[in-house]
């Protein structure tokens, strides 16, 4: 049987069984290999940026921060799949043109290791066929730069918030 003992003022010891069957299943099942910072949870809602233009990057990771969201960045596709890998997001934030790989694959990467996490288009290419080629690689939106930071933020607040429902409400009938 799994024990986990914890010592009181009294110098007794108090066994918690399940505390400990619980941290056996978290192993057996591969969500230690992070250790204890990754179950740390931030309140804020996780954003993924993925912009190859430093200024530009800054700019938003800026009004996207004051706006109470944490921002992780990266600047180029690779960066960006290697980091939506390695960490659970809420909305993933991708310009259409970055090196190493454009938008619309890393869209499709994205989409292949997660399916839920909406995804949005945040890119100076303004043709139709481009917005056509992002939504069907599995974007939930696309924003043409540039674009009133009131209308970005409504964007990925409406995504975030309608992704938060359809999660809790998959939950609820599960």
């Amino acid at each position: 049987m799994f024990t986990w003992r914890r010592q009181v003022m009294s110098k007794q010891r108090i066994d918690y069984p399940i505390v400990e069957l619980l941290r056996a299943c978290r192993r057996a099942a591969g969500l230690d290999r992070h250790g204890w910072k990754a179950y740390k949870r931030s309140a804020k809602p996780r954003i993924l940026f993925v912009e190859d233009d430093a200024d530009t990057r800054d700019l938003i990771a800026y009004v996207l921060t004051r706006a109470n969201y944490e921002v992780h960045l990266a600047a180029d596709g690779r960066q960006g799949e290697l980091l939506a890998q390695t960490a659970s997001f809420d909305l993933y934030l991708i310009d259409n043109w970055i090196p190493l790989l454009s938008g619309i694959d890393l869209c499709t990467i994205l989409r292949r290791v997660d399916a839920q996490t909406p995804i949005l288009f945040f890119s100076g290419a303004a043709c139709e066929k481009d917005k056509r080629e992002a939504l069907a690689a599995g974007a939930q939106g696309y924003l043409t730069k540039p674009v009133e930071v009131e209308e970005l933020l409504a964007e990925v607040s409406r995504l975030i918030s309608g992704a938060a429902h359809t999660r809790f409400v998959n939950w609820r009938t599960a």
